[in-house]
């Protein structure tokens, strides 16, 4: 029996490296980018390199938290699946915990949702309300999570940028200002030249708009909103019936005295308002991956509707571990230390840039300050790891397009790092003294 083929018989094999194609929301979302996560990742860096780039923390949650970890592991309940609420013990601890804050008795079977993390939450609250080709408004510069998660659920993103003014010798982060003309006027998408001409007003925030997401206190400028421009975002809000996502994860980080307003607090604002909290925030357990939101059930239930969907239920263990948290941060002092603790980091890294003349927006919140890099000349031939060759800007992806150029001057730092840890990265960086100019 013999066998034949059909066609040419060459010696080339094709190419099967790409045979499906895979959506083009990759792209709407710069999901393919090599982002700051992935080129400061352990095993891209030298082992004495020091990482201000990403915040995280290189110190450990409070003892008594990872203690009720560890408890947790050892029962059986908490190793098996929880309710997508959310464990009932967190729930309650989230209620307890937060009441004071919203002014507000808060239903725990209505009006608290607990997350794999803020940002699934985020992504749940998208998948529950955003429609194809529903806008959603973020202030630049944004938290990069924010595109995809609008994206992949079908949204577009409407940028509003966030205008800094480094006048003076102590900016603020205060001093990041919004435009009001632009959020309610302007056509989509925005253009960067907008400050020089005047508002289109026979275009004001068309249909298709349907959320606004409200960064306060803001990764990465370190601002905290205050209530004067929260109040003109409410009114923007009531008047468009725009759905707002007030992303407050960094709430238990304010300094010098700043007040933390919750945007849901305001007149008429809790039916339309959806907060979002993080125990990787408030407890420095940001690989734990547990969050919450808090709102309405009007926007909790179809939220829970996506969520149940998308990762069923929230690491069990952890979620006992959090509650923990909760019950015992007030009787502990917890917050109050934790925030003259990330008070006093900061301080320590502001003044390695006081010594070398370099401005920088004191944040108010987070823990995060933008440095202005503009007077920092490197050499042509100066020899940048390779994974970052090229990428002097990458700041931009905190923008779209059209707006990078308002942020490209700027570096940001984490100081979420032991005080030994600092000290050392303000020795290294002396040595830029000899590239500012």
């Amino acid at each position: 029996m013999s066998t034949s083929t059909s066609g040419p018989v060459d010696n080339e094999v094709a190419d099967r490296s790409n045979l499906i194609k895979f959506s083009s929301r990759l792209y709407d979302g710069r999901a393919l980018a090599l982002d700051v996560w992935s080129i400061y990742n352990a095993a891209n860096l030298p082992p004495d390199c020091i990482n201000l780039g990403q915040g995280y923390m290189n110190f450990p949650p409070p003892s008594w938290v990872t203690d009720a970890a560890d408890q947790a592991l050892k029962q059986t309940l908490p190793n098996h699946y929880s309710h997508p609420k959310g464990r009932i013990r967190l729930r309650q601890a989230i209620k307890s915990f937060y009441e004071s804050s919203f002014n507000r008795s808060l239903d725990v079977e209505t009006e608290i949702l607990v997350t794999s993390g803020a940002n699934e939450g985020q992504y749940s609250v998208f998948a529950a309300f955003l429609e194809q080709g529903d806008e959603v408004i973020m202030f630049e510069p944004f938290f990069d999570q924010y595109l995809p998660s609008v994206t992949f659920n079908g949204g577009k993103p409407v940028y509003v940028p966030l205008h800094p003014n480094m006048d003076g010798d102590r900016p603020n982060s205060s001093d990041w200002r919004i435009d009001f003309d632009e959020l309610r006027y302007t056509k989509f998408p925005f253009i960067s030249n907008l400050k020089s001409l005047k508002p289109v007003p026979a275009a004001p925030l068309p249909p298709a708009r349907k959320v606004i997401v409200i960064n306060t206190p803001h990764n990465p400028v370190g601002k905290v909103f205050c209530k004067d421009e929260l109040e003109k975002i409410a009114e923007i809000a009531e008047e468009f019936n725009l759905l707002v996502m007030a992303d407050e994860v960094y709430d238990c980080l304010v300094y010098d005295g700043k007040e933390h307003v919750r945007f849901a607090n305001l007149p008429g604002m809790w039916d339309r308002t959806v907060t979002v909290l993080s125990a990787g925030k408030a407890f420095a357990a940001t690989g734990w991956r547990v969050g919450w939101l808090i709102g309405p059930e009007s926007i909790i239930k179809p939220t829970l509707a996506a969520c149940t969907r998308i990762v069923f239920c929230t690491n069990s263990p952890l979620q006992e571990a959090v509650a923990t948290g909760l019950e015992q941060a007030r009787s502990r002092g917890f917050f109050e230390t934790q925030v003259k603790e990330y008070q006093e980091r900061r301080d320590l890294l502001l003044s390695t840039f006081d010594g070398l003349g370099l401005k920088y927006s004191l944040p108010e919140g987070a823990y995060f300050v933008l440095v202005d890099i503009s007077k920092i000349k490197f050499p042509e031939d100066y020899r940048f790891p390779e994974s970052v060759q090229g990428r002097g800007r990458d700041f931009k992806y905190f923008y779209c397009e059209e707006h990078c150029r308002i942020g490209e001057s700027y570096a940001r730092f984490s100081f979420c790092k032991d005080l030994d840890t600092l000290r050392q990265a303000g020795e290294r960086l002396q040595a830029l003294t000899k590239y500012i100019y």
